[in-house]
């Protein structure tokens, strides 16, 4: 029991914070959710004080279409975050599940979501995180927007720094994939990338195997636009507009949707029954463990056109023995966009949506799913097929686990400087890995397409306790290797 009040019972979702779970107010005779600061004991100041900003921002919306933070409480050592608990699913997996959303349905849950943002900016809030992932789905279909974690109010300057990206790659704004920073037309931006993953069944951009690619095209290249759109192709020609000064206010999205929903009576008010999540784009996701890992051919990077030339090379990180390779344009992109990536997943990834979120649904790029070798020549290795890219993410993962609780230095290494930041830095990373005996992986699955690996794993605390949890990894490539992106 949680504060001598809550009972916590099972995991139902994870976050960019760690595990949520289901849990019984003891006092109030009501379910709730519970979400634990830090995936296991040993929870961080800088996660503290995020969970202390989402339930001080989300306490100030009292919102239909907002889920409700009800206490911030602390129990020995860790502090959890206790929020009102909504039966259903996120519109991540319903999309995952059953494809794109029809139009009067698409309409009715996206007007919910507006009108809660519109309420979040005229308070004077950011969300900054708006994604699939992030918006939850009632079985009489409400929609709710959840995980402030990472919201900003006008009067908070704590999330302020220069070169800070916070969000999630495929939805984030141009002026906040370069590094400018976010507001409100941030938001709306957001709030149009995921009506175009509603109608389209996958993420307008692709970054599972390309981030800093995927940012380059958000910063420098004209939103992609999807030619069956029907009445929602104003809007998003309105929301997805690369200058911000030039997008429709929230309020205005808001009106226009409500719109929308009116000229259909009954849009948006049904549900569709709950299948079995099957990425939608990602045909090629394996369930079965994967079996002995081999060599392979590394895979072979491919750059984008004219890097900057002046670039200096990517820094090192304190007291690491190595830095791993990585592609020679991805300094020269950093340098120009000023980005230094804070992912928060949450899953999953989504999370990518979002997500393995983030990226399950993402289409993939022809170098990840080649499933028969190219010809090659003596300059040029040949691209990796599915079956050796599971092997190599396998590998991976095996050598991250078993390597990361007693030389953490190394595989911070192995973590894009994005999930370095999002992890807290080296200090948090590692206090929290010196928590860790032993971690032990089983039954890993590899989504050689959008780079995602979902695992078992087993670990054995210092103080003499086995915990049990399934994980999911973003991976993202990196030269002749990966690197971990986030935790959708």
């Amino acid at each position: 029991m949680i504060a001598g009040r809550y009972t916590v019972g099972r995991e139902i979702g994870r976050g960019g914070m760690g595990a949520v779970h289901l849990a019984r107010d003891e006092v109030l005779g009501r379910d709730v959710a519970i979400k634990r600061i830090g995936m296991l004991p040993g929870a961080t100041t800088p996660d503290l004080e995020r969970a202390e900003r989402e339930a001080r921002l989300a306490a100030m919306l009292n919102h239909p279409h907002v889920v409700s933070v009800f206490d911030l409480v602390a129990d020995q050592d860790q502090h959890w975050l206790v929020m009102e608990y909504v039966e259903g699913e996120s519109l991540a997996d319903r999309i995952r599940s059953n494809g794109p959303i029809d139009h009067a349905d698409a309409a009715g849950i996206i007007w919910q979501v507006a009108d809660a943002l519109a309420s979040a900016h005229e308070a004077g809030i950011t969300h900054r995180d708006v994604k699939p992932s992030n918006i939850l789905l009632t079985p009489t279909g409400q929609a709710k927007l959840t995980d402030f974690g990472i919201a900003k109010s006008q009067a908070d300057a704590s999330l302020t720094q220069t070169g800070l990206v916070t969000g999630s790659p495929a939805y984030l704004a141009p002026e906040v994939a370069s590094g400018t920073g976010a507001g409100a037309p941030s938001d709306v931006w957001s709030l149009g990338a995921t009506l175009f993953h509603m109608l389209a069944g996958s993420p307008p951009y692709d970054v599972a195997d390309n981030l800093m690619g995927g940012l380059y095209k958000v910063v420098h290249e004209e939103p992609p636009r999807l030619p069956d759109a029907g009445p929602f192709d104003e809007l998003l020609r309105s929301t997805m507009v690369r200058d911000p000064e030039a997008r429709w206010s929230m309020a205005n999205v808001r009106d226009r949707l409500l719109e929308i929903r009116d000229a259909r009576p009954g849009e948006g008010t049904t549900t569709t029954q709950v299948m079995p999540a099957v990425p939608a784009a990602a045909t090629e996701v394996i369930d079965e463990p994967v079996g002995p890992v081999r060599p392979v051919p590394p895979a072979q990077p491919v750059p984008p056109a004219e890097p900057a030339e002046s670039a200096a090379p990517a820094a090192v990180a304190a007291g690491s023995p190595e830095r791993r390779p990585r592609w020679p344009w991805v300094a020269a992109l950093a340098a120009a966009a000023a980005v230094v990536l804070v992912l928060v997943l949450l899953n999953s990834g989504d999370k990518a949506d979002d997500d393995p979120e983030q990226a399950a649904t993402e289409e993939p790029s022809s170098q990840s799913t080649s499933e028969s070798p190219t010809q090659t020549t003596s300059d040029q290795p040949p691209s990796p097929t599915a079956a050796s890219t599971r092997e190599e993410v396998a590998e991976f993962v095996t050598t991250y686990l078993s390597t990361v609780t007693s030389d953490p230095a190394t595989t911070f290494e192995m973590l894009t400087p994005a999930f370095q930041q999002a992890s807290g830095g080296y200090g948090d990373y590692s206090g929290f890995w010196g928590t860790i005996e032993s971690a032990q992986p089983s039954n890993i699955r590899v989504n050689p397409k959008t780079l995602t690996v979902t695992y078992d794993v087993t670990y054995q605390t210092v103080d003499g306790r086995t915990l049990n949890e399934s994980n999911v990894l973003q991976l993202a490539r990196s030269g002749d290797g990966y690197l971990i992106a986030g935790e959708p």
